[in-house]
């Protein structure tokens, strides 16, 4: 087995100090910065967020939403898989027994951190209930304060699903 010797760059000072390659980087953002310049109604841009972007794909995640059964009761029954599969770790679930007599419980509380949240679809794929879902079509949320992006129980199924999802 012969062992492929790979030379190493950089022996001399002006190599070890990187000035060449800074110089380099910040030629190439001149060069731009300049064509840019120069060439402003190419710029596009639009009006956020009053203006909401075109180019969302239509497997594009959204915001979180709880769905319900045809009886109206929530669809989750607390098992706790989105949370476990959650990188983030951002789901809180509080479990609680049915009133209605199902074998089943049901989430007293479930909140989701959208601060915290990656936006991966880990919890949609966990889901062996199909409760949570991302077709909610809305991609941008804004608030002003940290409580405003804890979605709660009662905030997640009052979402509608997107209408061409």
């Amino acid at each position: 087995m012969g062992v492929k010797i790979v030379p190493r760059h950089g022996k001399t000072l002006r190599e070890k100090l990187y000035l060449p390659a800074i110089f380099g980087g910040m030629k190439t953002t001149l060069r731009h910065f300049t064509a840019n310049l120069g060439d402003t109604p190419q710029i596009k841009t639009f009006s956020y967020p009053e203006e909401q972007p075109q180019d969302i794909g239509e497997r594009y995640r959204g915001v979180h939403r709880l769905t319900k059964r045809e009886d109206g009761s929530v669809r989750c029954v607390a098992c706790f898989m989105c949370a476990s599969a959650c990188p983030a770790e951002c789901i809180f679930i509080e479990a609680q027994e049915r009133e209605d007599g199902v074998d089943e419980k049901m989430p007293k509380r479930f909140d989701i951190d959208l601060l915290e949240c990656v936006f991966c679809g880990a919890c949609v794929e966990a889901c062996p209930c199909d409760a949570i879902r991302m077709d909610s079509g809305i991609f941008s949320f804004i608030g002003k304060k940290r409580e405003d992006f804890i979605q709660t129980k009662e905030q997640l199924l009052a979402r509608e699903a997107k209408e061409n999802a």
